[in-house]
């Protein structure tokens, strides 16, 4: 049997733009000896299986999913304090997809595979998102 996969989706707080958050990971995967970017959890997903079957991290930045990163693990961390933490593995490459709103939220959020937005296409991976009134606008009457 075949497990299907699934998406984590989670804010970039302090993030601006996609190219802001792939210069930050850039520094935090100079530091990492297999040079993926590492995001540190307090919750170890439950559906661990479905999440390493092809799932990836959508990014919400600035009040919409924006890109996207594969999940390539899952890995425990023992913090300072000695509570057991989950390092989410992320593949390097970060890949645009079409804005989706999102409200703010705390943590990160399961996001069925039918439910997360489609990657830009080729042709369009250096466009800048529309602004997020006009997104949400434009959401509103059901054309994005």
């Amino acid at each position: 049997m075949v497990t299907p996969s699934l998406h984590l989706v989670k804010l970039s707080v302090g993030t601006e733009t996609v190219d802001g958050l792939q210069d930050w990971q850039k520094i935090k995967r100079s530091e990492a000896p297999d040079g993926c970017s590492r995001h540190v959890t307090r919750m170890w997903p439950r559906r661990e299986a479905e999440i390493l079957a092809g799932g990836s991290m959508y990014w919400v930045i600035k009040g919409s999913i924006q890109a996207r990163q594969r999940i390539v693990g899952l890995e425990e961390v023992i913090g300072g304090d000695g509570i057991r933490r989950c390092a989410i593995v992320l593949a390097p490459e970060l890949i645009r997809t079409q804005t989706a709103l999102r409200r703010p939220f705390q943590g990160w959020r399961y996001l069925k595979v039918e439910d997360a937005p489609p990657d830009l296409p080729k042709t369009r991976k250096s466009e800048e998102p529309l602004p997020t009134e006009l997104a949400a606008a434009l959401a509103e009457i059901g054309v994005i």
